[in-house]
């Protein structure tokens, strides 16, 4: 991939002239126009999706050449490309994507493309690096480092820092062996393809619901064309090795197609990679935010090569330029990481499902506890099902049970009630392990003056400070903002009177270390592990049965198998019922089912206790019941009634501003502008919840309409009829799923 010679001097001599739109990777809502003068394409205009570099601004900037949509502009009022980019072109069915992500999320065409084109230095590629080969003539003076080396050296190319660290010696041995002809010098690509999968290689042994499953999917697959295919299956039943087949078959019927399987977290990403490589004796290209930018390169460029057939990856691995993508499996497709708040707004289940319609290939979507969006469009018959209803190898699904905390209520200062207490005594005494769930970090989430009432709050923020004891630090989790534990008041100067408010899940392990001071206690959140490798040794030990209580959020609650994990605790059922929005419910049936899911997944039967002070609460009847659909059922009829998703459109409009009179007088106006439309509905404006974030207030309106209205044409009307101002940013989510 290396950038061609500047165009224009052959134009030159044959005055060959032709025109092209080229998009470019900023926030801009369409392509420009510029003289293509030939140079080596032999005055042929480039391809659409060719890389091109062309000035723009008082700068060169790589865009994309673009269909062409406006009237043509006159020869001499256009700049000239600079270059075309030696790099395969974007496939034709992902520039038809962007257009239609940028139409439907309502961001601009460049800031869709952005997000394909955000690996810069793929574009040129990577110098060759130099390595080394052996079957050269061994030198006459062969020390015990020289024939380290040797004995490592083969005819797979190394580098100099790979031989000397295999061998346990210096960069300057190996250099040396060269220059004395033992050691070969070649140029290798630092980029090297991946390796194709094994498509011969066969899988586990499937149960006979698994293998019915597979077959009906790889029937559509086969088949042809678009399906939307759910596949609803309890935990622990295997869903995983159903889409390996499907994986598979894909790949089997066209010895170019690629396949992106989409996870939710990096934390179930990077033991998942080891997982498709058994699976498929190669490993797949990688996508998330711990790649190194050497990563990042080299899976963009052999995606975009068609040389990386199978992609694990998270959520902006949707955006990769595939060359001929086949396949999308989204997994854990209920999760809500899946949905980005921040830069452009989207969910990566909705537009992956968009993605494989407009493309013509199929898309499956896996999860024990699917989204109310996804059975509602089975039950109406867009997408395809298949049911995998018990877990595999005969184990059986946890006994769940509900503790009302009003009636076993813990001692004075403890969060454990005397139930689980003591079925935790149960399970340390038959050498079995516990999982207690809290899905609330760091050590108690405020921290208040006992004297005069002073809460603690972030700079510039509505956001209260959590205490992590850990680190004796406030930490706030909505901006990063962190400071000491202060020795004194703020407010009126007390001394150690800052006391912390309610429970996380350092407090709960505080408890739990004080109750049973000979176990094995760890604790798992985004807090208390720095990165991948830290996650994974935590969970490696819980697997393996070197711990014997897991204190967890929700980051130990899905993805994971621990064999002799027998009792999942979760201290606070009813967090996540203050969510105060439409999926509140429905996200604690998800989490809940989810966590209490890890229980049981062997030989050893399972049992969870949900502690709450909300037992008559529907989503928790129906996780004790185990009736799923009746849950689901009433959900739908709530919404459905009310007119919200999926039985209706839902957008969201934020205003955010520094100034909050000029906010406040813009979000009035706005509301003023508003066109009037039958089955429209503006809702506000209103202050967020959150209504301070690092000194920017926010106001918001929720539009909702019916599902026969076109929202986006709406929102385009109503948005030009506002005047803007430089102080007042308006930004706009289709179909939120963050009310804070």
């Amino acid at each position: 991939m290396n950038i061609s010679e500047p165009i224009g001097d052959e134009a030159a001599e044959t005055g060959a002239v032709n025109s092209v739109s080229v998009l470019f990777p900023l926030p801009l809502p369409k392509a420009y126009d510029y003289i293509c003068t030939g140079g080596e394409t032999g005055g042929e205009a480039p391809l659409v999706g060719s890389f091109v570099l062309a000035p723009f601004g008082p700068r060169e900037v790589v865009g994309v050449v673009w269909p062409s949509g406006g009237d043509p502009i006159e020869p001499e009022k256009l700049k000239p490309l600079v270059r075309v980019i030696d790099a395969p072109p974007l496939a034709g069915e992902l520039i038809d994507f962007i257009a239609w992500a940028s139409a439907y999320t309502m961001f601009p065409l460049g800031s869709i493309l952005r997000m394909v084109m955000r690996v810069a230095d793929a574009f040129e590629g990577p110098r060759m690096q130099t390595a080394f080969v052996g079957g050269g003539e061994a030198p006459a003076r062969l020390t015990p480092q020289r024939k380290a080396v040797l004995d490592i050296a083969c005819e797979t190319p190394m580098t100099a820092a790979e031989l000397s660290a295999a061998a346990g010696v210096s960069d300057g041995v190996v250099r040396g062996l060269a220059d004395a002809g033992a050691l070969t010098r070649v140029d290798v690509d630092p980029d090297p393809p991946f390796d194709p999968p094994d498509l011969h290689r066969s899988g586990h042994d499937l149960s006979d619901d698994q293998q019915f499953a597979a077959d009906e999917i790889k029937t559509i697959i086969a088949s042809g064309g678009h399906k939307a295919i759910l596949i609803d299956g309890v935990t622990g039943s295997g869903k995983t090795e159903v889409y390996f087949e499907a994986a598979a078959e894909a790949l089997r019927r066209d010895d170019n197609a690629q396949v992106l399987i989409l996870l939710p977290e990096i934390a179930l990403t990077l033991p998942f990679l080891t997982r498709v490589e058994e699976r498929f004796g190669a490993a797949p290209a990688p996508w998330h935010s711990e790649l190194t930018a050497a990563q990042r390169r080299r899976t963009w460029r052999r995606v975009a090569e068609g040389q990386a057939r199978l992609v694990v990856g998270a959520r902006s691995a949707l955006f990769l330029p595939f060359a001929n993508l086949k396949l999308i499996i989204v997994d854990e497709e209920h999760d809500n990481a899946y949905k980005q708040e921040d830069g452009v707004i989207y969910h990566a289940r909705d537009l992956s499902v968009a993605r494989g319609a407009r493309a013509g290939f199929p898309v499956i979507l896996a999860s024990a506890t699917p989204s109310l969006e996804s059975v509602v469009n089975v039950d109406e018959g867009r997408y395809d099902a298949v049911g995998l209803p018990s877990r595999f190898a005969e184990a059986a699904m946890p006994e769940i049970s509900l503790i009302d905390m009003r009636e076993d209520a813990p001692e004075a200062g403890r969060w454990l009630s005397p139930r689980l207490v003591s079925a935790i005594n149960d399970n340390i005494s038959a050498h079995e392990q516990s999982l207690l769930f809290l899905n609330r970090r760091g050590y108690a989430p405020m921290t208040i003056c006992r004297r005069c009432g002073h809460k603690m709050t972030a700079p510039g923020s509505d956001t209260m400070l959590v205490e992590h004891r850990f680190e004796n630090r406030l930490v706030c989790h909505h901006t990063g903002f962190s400071m000491p534990k202060p020795p004194a008041c703020p407010e009126c100067n007390a001394v150690d009177a800052l006391t912390p408010c309610g429970p996380g899940v350092e407090r709960v392990a505080e408890e739990a270390k004080e109750r049973w001071p000979a176990a094995n206690i760890a604790v798992l959140s985004s807090d208390t592990v720095t990165g991948p490798r830290a996650m994974r040794e935590v969970l490696d030990a819980m697997r393996d049965g070197a711990i014997d209580i897991l204190i967890a959020t929700q980051v130990a609650a899905k993805g994971h198998h621990f064999p002799n994990l027998t009792l999942v605790g979760v201290v606070d059922a009813d967090l996540g019922l203050a969510g105060g929005d439409l999926r509140a419910g429905e996200r604690t049936y998800q989490l809940l089912s989810q966590v209490t899911g890890r229980a049981g997944r062997a030989e050893k039967p399972g049992r969870a206790l949900l502690q709450t002070y909300q037992p008559q609460a529907a989503v928790l009847k129906a996780l004790a019941t185990g009736d799923r659909d009746a849950f689901l059922a009433a959900e739908a009829e709530g919404r459905r009634s009310l007119g919200y998703p999926p039985y209706g459109r839902l957008a969201s409009v934020t205003l955010r501003s520094r100034d909050e009179a000029a906010l406040e007088k813009s979000a009035r106006a706005m509301r003023a502008a508003a066109p009037l439309a039958d089955d429209v509905e503006i809702l506000g404006p209103a202050r967020t919840p959150i209504y301070r974030l690092r000194g920017v207030a926010r106001q918001r309106m929720l539009v909702k309409a019916g599902r026969n209205i076109h929202l986006q044409a709406y929102l385009s009307d109503w948005l030009e009829r506002v005047k803007k101002t430089s102080v007042v940013r308006i930004s706009v989510d289709i179909n939120p799923y963050n009310f804070l």
